[in-house]
């Protein structure tokens, strides 16, 4: 075998194809299990297993792969992948188990051209498959007390959740001009004095801020399911609240956070790297 053969380069093998995301199944309803206990101290306590084998590298793939895409293709999501993402976006975490949000998929083709105008024409907007709006409602607190007792997961309700759930409403009550929340701040502050105790929230002010939290980690929980799908997205708050209050016709006690752009990601989609500052400036040990 001459040296010449022995230095040829061998012909580079084709690109693996990267496999797309599985498309979830169409759902079935099924009866839910009976739930699972064990005995904690003599008292028989419900077991949910902390899950093993979950792929910690894929999942931080996922996490810091998620950017905020301003050019999206023109291929659509299916619809499978898309109720998968808004379900897992119904499983974030939310004060009290009351879920104070609602997603409105805007597939109407009119009030989607009113939507993007309401989000100023930016790109992220025109280009979108889908965009989502975001809302946060203040108003159901009273009706999720009484559904999460009527669906309690468990054969018994136990007395102290009963009585909480009977107490939220009052909790979460500012009354007419906040008076309500005045005369609780006080009978709390006073409480305070002598314990620690919840402090608030009060006001109507205070309430809408409870509602956005919780819908905020509904909308991260979005926007990672769509990545994982191999689809990205992009959250805007930049949008005229007015105006997309009159297209979806919301009441004053929900209100939109934010509008978020999903989407294939075009190849110049994202317009420059991703900049943090440095950790130490967000992490403390005290």
């Amino acid at each position: 075998m001459t040296t010449q053969t022995k230095t040829r380069k061998k012909a580079a093998k084709p690109a693996a194809k990267a496999k797309a995301p599985k498309v979830p199944a169409a759902r079935s309803v099924a009866k839910p299990a009976a739930p699972k206990t064990v005995t904690v101290d003599g008292k028989e306590r419900y077991h949910e297993p902390a899950p093993q084998g979950i792929d910690l590298e894929s999942f931080r793939q996922v996490v810091s792969s998620r950017r905020s895409v301003r050019k999206f293709t023109d291929k659509p999501i299916p619809q499978a992948v898309l109720d998968d993402c808004l379900d897992m976006a119904l499983l974030a975490p939310c004060s009290s188990g009351l879920q104070p949000w609602e997603f409105y998929v805007v597939k109407s083709a009119d009030k989607k051209a009113r939507l993007v105008k309401a989000c100023m024409s930016q790109l992220a907007a025109k280009t979108a498959a889908e965009l989502i709006v975001c809302v946060a409602r203040t108003d159901r607190v009273q009706e999720f007390s009484r559904k999460m007792l009527r669906e309690w997961p468990m054969p018994d309700v136990p007395v102290l959740v009963k009585r909480y759930y009977q107490l939220i409403p009052y909790n979460y009550a500012p009354g007419p001009l906040n008076s309500f929340a005045m005369v609780k701040k006080a009978a709390t502050a006073a409480g305070g004095l002598l314990a620690a105790v919840p402090r608030g929230p009060y006001t109507g002010a205070e309430v809408k801020l409870w509602a956005a939290k919780s819908t905020a980690l509904a909308c991260e929980n979005l926007v990672l399911a769509l990545r994982a799908h191999g689809y990205d997205s992009c959250m805007m708050e930049g949008f005229d609240e007015v105006r997309v209050r009159k297209l979806l016709k919301l009441n004053d006690a929900a209100f939109p956070i934010m509008v978020v752009g999903a989407g294939e990601r075009a190849a110049d989609g994202v317009f420059w790297p991703q900049l943090r500052f440095e950790r130490k400036l967000f992490v403390h040990e005290v």
